[in-house]
């Protein structure tokens, strides 16, 4: 009986991962946001919404809005890039009082 080698821990999980998560754009998004974004960034601003392309991201406070608004087009590259084809149209920001803080 010939032995196959093993799968790298790190490829089954991302198997696992692609495989149960919900086919849809704001899923994929949330999946990819930290990766995308990076942590600091993640840290404060969470994608919440998804409609016809858009995302809307919760952000902590109105300041964090206003500068990733700014740096919508490199953000928008960066996630786009992430999930490997160009799906998201447009990032919106709005400040979240809706979530609870420790939620962001």
């Amino acid at each position: 009986m010939a032995r196959t080698r093993p799968r790298a821990l790190g490829e089954a999980i991302r198997a696992i991962r692609e495989s149960s998560e919900p086919a849809t754009l704001l899923a994929a998004v949330q999946s990819h946001w930290g990766e995308a974004v990076g942590e600091r960034i993640a840290a404060e601003a969470v994608p919440v919404r998804e409609r016809a392309g858009t995302i809307t991201v919760c952000c902590r406070a109105a300041t964090w809005a206003q500068e990733l608004d700014l740096l919508q087009g490199e953000l928008l590259a960066r996630l786009n890039d992430t999930l490997g084809k160009e799906q998201v149209e447009r990032l919106r920001f709005i400040v979240g009082d809706e979530l609870a803080d420790d939620t962001l």
